[in-house]
């Protein structure tokens, strides 16, 4: 497990935030984490709360500490590096019996310092940037935030596209049966995606594709070519009936029954290239994963 019960040592009679910040050098925003999400406790087990003042000698703390799985950085720098993520794994873990995640690898390389600096899909492999150490993280982040940054992506669809386009529909959350699912709606937010075709493959009728997302909306790529009519392969949320959906993200669909109905084991979204400015440095990032070619010129 990634969480980890371990006794530091305290100074008793002192307020635990102080005690967190001053001593333990936390932030204010990590160490309202830490007690919100009830990780600091007596020796009793006891949940301290955010002012308590320390009853004794240590107190025990569960700690994110992560393990690895023999995932290494694509790319590495003084201030962050770069994980080519792998399909079918989460950035983040949603829970503490969640077993494994991108930041295990993460914390493993570089320590508890680091982190991830944006999100992508569970099922969207790729390029994730991840700092070193805080002051990293916030200028990543704020770079993520304001949309300083140039993302593509590689993907294949179903049915052949011959020629370059801008989907420039609306989206907003469908409030169907399936929650996390979006839909083009004139009351949505604003978003663009760029559709760049790469080569038809014929016998399987499917098209190899860059996608560029200009905004940075829920599922953007994902629901933008479905709404043309050119659904991702292996896509288990978009055109599909809501039972299987549903059964997919409960993690009761069978591999097999997953292959069936979206014609894949996987959803078959890369992100391939990044370019940013760091530091008054440019820095151009492509990715070496080749599943997603292999995948589109394998045969039938």
């Amino acid at each position: 497990m990634p969480f980890v019960l371990k006794k530091v040592e305290s100074i008793k009679g002192k307020k635990l935030n102080i005690f967190l910040m001053n001593n333990l050098e936390y932030s204010l925003k990590d160490t309202q984490r830490l007690v919100s999400k009830g990780r600091i406790f007596d020796l009793n087990m006891n949940s301290y709360k955010i002012t308590d003042i320390i009853k004794e000698d240590y107190i025990l703390m569960a700690l994110f500490e992560g393990h690895s799985k023999g995932l290494k950085p694509l790319i590495e720098f003084d201030d962050f590096a770069v994980f080519d993520k792998p399909t079918n794994l989460m950035i983040h873990p949603i829970s503490k019996k969640t077993p494994y995640s991108l930041l295990d690898e993460i914390r493993f390389h570089f320590g508890e310092s680091a982190n991830s600096c944006h999100r992508i899909d569970a099922e969207t492999s790729g390029l994730v940037i991840v700092s070193k150490k805080k002051e990293a993280e916030i200028a990543l982040k704020d770079m993520f935030l304001q949309k300083k940054y140039h993302k593509s992506y590689l993907t294949i669809v179903r049915g052949k596209i011959e020629n370059s386009l801008k989907i420039d529909s609306k989206l907003d959350k469908e409030n169907g049966n399936i929650g996390v699912r979006m839909a083009v709606s004139e009351s949505g937010k604003e978003s663009l995606t760029t559709v760049n075709p790469i080569k038809y493959n014929i016998e399987k009728d499917l098209t190899l594709v860059e996608a560029i997302p200009l905004t940075g909306r829920q599922h953007q790529i994902r629901i933008h070519l479905h709404s043309i009519g050119h659904t991702i392969l292996g896509d288990p949320v978009y055109g599909i009936e809501d039972e299987i959906t549903d059964s997919y993200l409960n993690k009761t669909l069978s591999k097999e029954d997953r292959i069936k109905y979206t014609k894949s084991h996987r959803l078959w979204l890369h992100a391939n290239y990044l370019e940013f400015n760091y530091k008054n440095k440019t820095y151009k990032i492509f990715s070496k994963n080749n599943d997603i070619i292999k995948e589109f010129y394998s045969k039938p």
